[in-house]
């Protein structure tokens, strides 16, 4: 049967790649608030992620939740992220195992770790201690704690996809930290299908990154356990001869800044 696959946040950047992209293969259930496309103006699901009644409304029938909503920058105040990516998140949760969901994609962030790329300490990956740089990122690292124990007390199956910096064109930035994360859309794509589909994996914590050469975010798991197979990188998208900074540039001194 066809899977029912709810997108929150359908209307932001990444969430606007999945539901035109996962329309031919999924049920897409497109929450938001503002309609982007001709299909989200017929189609669009709102719902305050604050209120648990909302949001279980968008629960029936559901297989998956690919949950992107909430506040997105890391220069977020805490009035932005209490609401969106604290009370929302376990709203999220909550409602997808009262309505017998069987797994939440959760968006995470490359920001959970982000001191480390603040004091360029690399590599990094899904092991080491989570360090965040900012108010977002703290709210992420609850998230993927509220996961674990959704999945630890319920069984709820939560994979968090810890995700870098995702932009159609990696060369509108020259800050080669962003760039070494970069995220295409097209590997976007295939890292959360992987995590929609794969079979027998009930936690984990997943960086989603592109093949860029200069990377220094561990990606082995996402390869081995979820079978992400990266296929972009940044360097295809400069002028030949560009090169890439052994080691990896100085990150900027205000980290996070513009991130």
């Amino acid at each position: 049967m066809t899977r029912r696959i709810l997108i929150t946040g359908a209307t932001g950047g990444i969430g606007l790649v999945l539901s035109d992209r996962l329309r031919d293969d999924y049920d897409v259930v497109m929450h938001g608030r503002t309609p982007r496309t001709p299909e989200q103006e017929r189609e669009l699901r709102e719902a305050d992620l604050t209120d648990y009644d909302e949001v279980r409304a968008l629960m029936d029938g559901v297989d998956t939740v690919v949950h992107l909503a909430g506040a997105a920058s890391p220069e977020s105040t805490w009035d932005d992220v209490l609401g969106a990516n604290v009370v929302g998140t376990r709203n999220v949760l909550e409602a997808a195992r009262d309505a017998g969901v069987r797994r939440v994609v959760y968006a995470s962030s490359n920001h959970v770790l982000g001191m480390y790329d603040r004091d360029e300490q690399w590599p990094v990956g899904p092991t080491d201690l989570p360090r965040p740089d900012s108010l977002y990122g703290v709210t992420k690292v609850f998230g993927e704690t509220l996961g674990r124990y959704y999945h630890d007390a319920h069984g709820l199956s939560v994979l968090c996809l810890r995700i870098g910096w995702v932009s159609p064109d990696p060369t509108e930035t020259d800050v080669e930290l962003l760039r070494a994360m970069w995220l295409s859309e097209d590997d976007a794509e295939r890292v959360f299908r992987c995590a929609i589909e794969v079979e027998d994996v009930g936690y984990g914590l997943y960086y989603a990154i592109s093949d860029n050469p200069d990377r220094r975010w561990d990606v082995t798991s996402t390869m081995l356990e979820l079978g992400y197979r990266p296929q972009d990188r940044w360097t295809d998208h400069v002028p030949e001869g560009e090169q890439v900074v052994a080691g990896g540039a100085s990150t900027p001194d205000d980290w996070p800044k513009g991130s």
